[in-house]
C-alpha cells in the first residue's frame, strides 16, 4: 500500500515526467545527456527547448520504467507508482504513434469528427488505448493477444486510481502486469514503428533502447528466478491444483476447496466466489455455470493449470472435470457426469431433473 508520503510527488515531479535515476550503468553517458536535456537552464543561459517526437518520447517512458523496476534499485512502492504512471503513458503514446501513421483521423476519439488543423495543433479529444487497440488489431492489422490487449486494461485501471483515487493494491501483482506491458511494447517497438524510422531517428533512440532491453532482461530475469524457487518448494508437486493468478498472471496460484492462495504476488483473498469471477465465460444463473459435484454456480471453463491439462474447474469444490466426459441435462442445460443413469425415456436428465419428473409424475397420478 502506498502511504502519504510515498504517493507525494517529488519537488519537480509529475506523473507525466519520467523520473531519472542518478546510477550511471554501461551506458551512462547516454543516461546523462538524456537527463541534460531536461534540467532548467541557469539563468543567462539559452532557453532549452522540448523535443520529444512520439516514438523517442515513448521510449524514453520506457526508460524510466525500467528504472523504477529494477529488482536492485526499485521496487519500492513508490517506484512502481512511477512505474505504473509512466509505462500508461508510453503505451497511449506508442500505440497512438502506429495509428496515426495507419490515418492520422484514427488517434481522434470519433474519426469521423476529425479535422487536419485540430490534429496538427494537437486540439483534439484522443481515443482511449482501449479503443487504439481494438482498430490497430481491425484496421492496421497489428498481432495483440488478448493476454496482452488484458494487461493493457489493467494497466489503465490500475494508472486511472492511482492517479485519481489512490491505489490500494498488491504491489508484486502491479509490477508484474507492469513487466507483461513493458514485454509486449518492446516487441510493438521492434516490429511496427522502428524499423520504420530513419536512419537518423534509429541511431538516436539506439542508446535508449538498449538501457530499456537490458533492463526488461534483469526484470525479466527476477520474475523467472522467483518463480523456479516456487516450482521447487512451495508448488512442488502441485501442478494439478496449480493455476494462473488473475492479478499478477504467473503460474502460481495455490488452489484448494473454496479458496486460494498466490505465492508469487502474496495474494490471499481468493474466495472461490472470487476465482469463479475471474475464470467464469457463463453467468452464475446460467445452468453451465453449475459445478456437477457440489452443485455451486462456480463451474469455470478458462482457468489455466500449470499442469497443461484442459478442462473445467469448480473453485469451490476443486474438481476437475473433463468436458468429453459430461453431458448436458436435457431439461435445464446443466452438466452433469456421463454415468448418471438415464431414465426410461431414454432422455439424459440430471439427476435433479429426475427427482423432479418423478416427483411431478406421483402428484398427477394421485390428484
Amino acid at each position: 500500500m502506498l502511504t502519504p508520503n510515498q504517493n507525494a510527488s517529488q519537488t519537480g515531479e509529475s506523473s507525466d515526467m519520467p523520473v531519472e535515476k542518478l546510477e550511471i550503468p554501461p551506458t551512462g553517458s547516454l543516461m546523462l545527456a538524456r537527463a541534460s536535456k531536461n534540467v532548467r537552464p541557469r539563468l543567462g543561459a539559452a532557453a532549452a527547448e522540448l523535443d520529444f517526437p512520439p516514438v523517442p518520447n515513448g521510449i524514453d517512458y520506457l526508460v524510466s520504467v525500467v528504472n523504477h523496476l529494477q529488482p536492485d534499485t526499485g521496487g519500492t512502492p513508490r517506484d512502481i507508482k512511477y512505474a505504473v504512471l509512466h509505462l500508461q503513458a508510453a503505451a497511449e503514446v506508442l500505440l497512438k504513434a502506429r495509428l496515426a501513421r495507419e490515418h492520422w483521423s484514427l488517434v481522434f476519439k470519433d474519426p469521423g469528427k476529425a479535422a487536419s488543423t485540430k490534429y496538427d495543433d494537437a486540439s483534439f479529444d484522443s481515443c482511449t488505448t482501449a479503443a487504439a487497440v481494438e482498430r490497430l488489431r481491425n484496421i492496421a492489422g497489428i498481432d495483440i493477444t488478448k493476454k496482452e490487449a488484458d494487461a493493457l486494461d489493467d494497466l489503465a485501471r490500475d494508472r486511472n486510481r492511482l492517479q485519481h483515487y489512490g491505489l490500494t493494491h498488491n504491489a508484486k501483482a502491479v509490477e508484474a502486469r507492469a513487466a507483461t506491458v513493458l514485454d509486449f511494447l518492446v516487441r510493438f517497438l521492434d516490429e511496427t514503428l522502428l524499423p520504420e524510422l530513419t536512419d537518423g531517428e534509429g541511431e538516436a533512440v539506439e542508446g535508449e533502447m538498449a538501457d530499456v532491453r537490458k533492463g526488461l532482461s534483469a526484470i525479466q530475469s527476477f520474475v523467472t528466478q522467483r518463480m523456479n524457487r516456487l516450482r521447487g518448494n512451495e508448488l512442488k508437486g502441485k501442478k494439478h491444483r496449480t493455476i494462473r493468478c488473475p492479478d499478477c498472471q504467473q503460474l502460481a496460484l495455490l488452489t484448494t476447496a473454496g479458496m486460494g492462495w498466490c505465492h508469487f504476488c502474496g495474494t490471499t483473498s481468493w474466495s472461490s466466489a472470487d476465482l469463479a469471477h475471474a475464470f467464469q465465460s457463463e453467468p452464475q444463473d446460467s445452468p453451465l455455470a453449475g459445478c456437477p459435484d457440489c452443485h455451486a454456480p462456480t463451474l469455470t471453463d478458462s482457468a489455466e493449470f500449470a499442469d497443461a491439462k484442459v478442462t473445467l474447474y469448480c473453485p469451490t469444490c476443486a474438481s476437475r472435470l473433463i468436458p468429453s466426459e459430461l453431458r448436458n441435462c436435457a431439461a435445464c442445460g446443466c452438466f452433469c457426469r456421463a454415468e448418471a443413469a438415464p431414465p426410461e425415456t431414454g432422455q439424459f436428465l440430471c439427476p435433479a431433473c429426475q427427482e423432479r419428473i418423478l416427483r411431478e409424475e406421483h402428484e398427477h397420478y394421485w390428484q
